[in-house]
């Protein structure tokens, strides 16, 4: 989270990430970006999403104190609309809390929770939000996420007291954003032949042979290639078909 005070104290700018799952970010993106075209336009703030095909992407709200908040409270009242929408083809009699994950810099945890937990303790006893601070920092980072659940007006007002905290205590020393890295593939070879995982099928991949490793299954094997039950050498790629990061060998009872 960032923060610039114009001249004079009385306009304050904020930068505010938030970390979303694909669905999420579906949802405020809108048909043909119409529902954040909207948000911005209502709110006046910035809302960029990163690119990436990612299974998390990073929202990043920037404007005025007043854009930042009626940004978050369209955001919270459109989760709050999906899940109504979902729970009218669900058994489901309780409605589930409205959950918004922020991404905040490490630095600034310790001030957020207060001493002995007495900071976030009286924000969730005064917005009546459940807000938890992560112990982890997210992978290759310098910073947290901090999950906020409650009603829409709990989580605006728990936002307010948070970025309240932000200003007071400015995050220390360099801050080595997260970003949330591309999926990885799984890819099976079997045969020498490799299978790109698609949901629940196994499609031949044209640009990758097994012709250094050793056999995937036996020569005496007569099943297909994909439905061998010898063994599977199963490769986890990510960013690009060469870079392998691991490699298992699974073996299984011929049926």
């Amino acid at each position: 989270m960032e923060s610039k005070v114009s001249e004079g104290g009385l306009n304050v700018t904020l930068t505010i990430r938030l970390l979303m799952h694909g669905k999420e970010v579906g949802s405020i993106i809108g048909k043909k970006g119409e529902t954040v075209k909207k948000m911005r336009e209502e709110s006046g703030a910035r809302i960029n999403i990163s690119e990436g095909n990612c299974p998390e992407r990073i929202v990043t709200i920037t404007g005025p104190t007043d854009a930042i908040f009626k940004a978050f409270a369209m955001i919270a009242y459109k989760f709050e609309e999906d899940i109504i929408n979902s729970m009218s083809n669900s058994p489901a009699t309780s409605k589930p809390p409205v959950t918004l994950r922020l991404v905040v810099p490490a630095s600034q945890c310790g001030s957020l929770i207060g001493k002995g937990g007495s900071k976030i303790k009286e924000i969730r006893e005064s917005t009546g939000a459940q807000v938890q601070v992560a112990g982890d920092m997210l992978p290759n980072s310098t910073e947290r996420a901090v999950t906020i659940s409650g009603t829409p007006d709990a989580i605006i007002q728990c936002v307010k007291q948070i970025c309240v905290v932000m200003l007071e205590s400015p995050p220390k020393g360099a801050t080595i954003p997260y970003r949330p890295k591309p999926a990885s593939t799984p890819v099976i070879f079997a045969g020498g032949q490799a299978y790109t995982i698609q949901g629940q099928y196994a499609i031949p991949h044209p640009d990758v042979s097994l012709h250094s490793a050793p056999p995937a299954f036996s020569s005496h094997c007569r099943h297909p290639p994909a439905c061998c039950r010898h063994s599977l050498l199963i490769l986890i790629l990510r960013n690009n078909i060469n870079a392998v990061l691991s490699m298992f060998l699974t073996s299984v009872v011929s049926i």
